[in-house]
């Protein structure tokens, strides 16, 4: 794939795409995610090779012709070309900082329309900018009022890394405490999934967390956060 502009390499990715497209996987991942979603049907490791070719013509392009390609990307349709965009930009996860959390954020605001492309966002490019740049983890305190529910649930998400390393305990409870009056299946499960990967490195804490909101959080929610709790803390959580 040789390509001179960020227009010409979104054209050809969408004829790549299509070409890779199987009517049967895609039928599959319909079902799969339980709402409507535009697909092609490309797996994912075809994915991961066609980032692999990517990458490495955009690695040497300035910072304005990356985000115009991956805002192209973005506008195309279905699931694959903004996974792809994704996969390539974790490419770029050292560098990411202020500028890039701003420009993710505006995916998450503009483009974002269903689980897998808000936690691809969340949980690596998000994640990284904060990595990099840890004052901007407070911004995530706000995305928690949205009305956009992709940004309540990439407000948890994104801290995923924070809570598997065992670090911003309190930032992380004051996210989810936001969160757990949230009626929305698919924060419900954000904020279940982010109380679950803090419970292995802060147990304690967690338990003592939860154990006020066991009578007003919704039970999707306390059955995601106790998936890695003892016997003993899963009762008293559950109750």
């Amino acid at each position: 794939m040789s390509v001179p502009n960020p227009k010409a390499l979104s054209l050809a990715i969408d004829c790549r795409l299509r070409a890779l497209a199987d009517p049967a996987f895609a039928e599959g991942q319909r079902r799969f995610f339980k709402h409507e979603i535009a697909t092609y049907g490309v797996r994912t490791t075809q994915l991961h090779e066609t980032a692999r070719e990517v990458y490495k013509i955009v690695k040497p392009w300035p910072a304005e012709a990356r985000d115009d390609f991956m805002d192209r990307l973005w506008r195309m349709e279905g699931l694959e070309a903004p996974g792809l965009g994704i996969y390539v930009y974790r490419r770029f996860a050292k560098s990411c900082g202020e500028r890039e959390f701003r420009l993710f954020e505006s995916w998450v605001d503009k483009y974002v329309n269903n689980w897998a492309s808000c936690d691809g966002v969340a949980s690596w490019l998000l994640a990284a900018s904060i990595d990099n740049c840890p004052e901007l983890a407070r911004e995530l305190v706000g995305w928690t009022a949205s009305p956009n529910r992709w940004k309540k649930r990439a407000s948890a998400v994104s801290l995923l890394q924070e809570a598997k390393g065992g670090r911003r305990t309190g930032l992380i409870f004051d996210v989810a405490g936001r969160l757990l009056g949230e009626r929305d299946d698919m924060v419900e499960k954000g904020v279940g999934w982010l109380l679950k990967e803090t419970y292995p490195k802060r147990p304690r804490e967690t338990v003592e967390f939860l154990m006020p909101w066991r009578n007003r959080a919704t039970r999707l929610t306390l059955r995601y956060a106790a998936e890695k709790m003892t016997a003993d803390d899963k009762k008293r959580v559950l109750g």
